[in-house]
């Protein structure tokens, strides 16, 4: 008796019809490739000096301020208090905006101090004040380009007071003084030197670190 063939026949298995289409199985969903890791961008030499210049500042801020607080604490000539007040107080600012604010109230140190202050402040300290006032405030409201009004502003002032004065107070012969004018201005002028000097140095620095940011970045790879 023969047995039947258990091999399935291709009738459990029927011939794909040419005329009927493919269907191919749908792909499943591509896997996103892993990006890979960033690195970490270096960082830029002047962010990794910042604390230590903040220090350098403060620290050269509060030298000018205790060299001011000295010299008006001390005795001393006017012409010596004139010139070292004009000079450190915009000095100082140039270290912080608020060293300049309290190197000019310290003007008033000498009222202070166990030595009388000279007769002649009585008329420097309001005097010298508001022009400083109105350098600090037209010095911070701009760089580089507004040194010369603030020390044209300065100077005017004092040299109006000085040929004018008079004529609203006979006694006031302190500010038409060659002395006066001398120690007062050139205190300005040195410290607003000092100033463009630093500034336009920081310009240069900066457009130099500009144009190597620049050319590296336009380097491939």
């Amino acid at each position: 008796m023969t047995q039947p063939d258990p091999t399935p026949t291709d009738a459990a298995h029927p011939a794909a019809d040419p005329a009927q289409p493919q269907v191919t199985p749908a792909a499943g969903p591509a896997r996103p490739q892993p990006r890979p890791a960033r690195r970490a961008a270096p960082t830029p030499p002047e962010q990794a000096a910042r604390p230590g210049m903040t220090l350098l500042k403060l620290t050269l801020g509060a030298a000018c301020l205790l060299a001011l607080a000295y010299f008006q604490w001390t005795p001393g000539e006017w012409p010596v208090r004139l010139l070292t007040w004009v000079l450190l107080t915009l000095l100082a600012d140039e270290f912080g905006g608020w060293f300049g604010y309290a190197g000019l109230l310290l003007g008033g140190v000498g009222y202070l101090s166990p030595v009388e202050p000279p007769a002649e402040w009585l008329i420097i300290l309001p005097l010298v004040g508001g022009a400083l006032m109105g350098t600090l405030l037209l010095k911070h409201s701009g760089g580089l380009f507004v040194l010369p009004f603030a020390g044209a502003l300065f100077a005017a002032v004092l040299i109006g007071v000085g040929r004018f004065g008079t004529s609203l107070d006979p006694q006031m012969t302190l500010p038409g003084t060659p002395e006066f004018q001398r120690n007062a201005i050139l205190g300005m002028l040195v410290a607003l030197s000092v100033s463009a000097v630093r500034q336009l140095t920081e310009l240069i620095l900066r457009r130099r670190r500009r144009r190597r940011v620049a050319a590296r970045a336009a380097t491939p790879g």
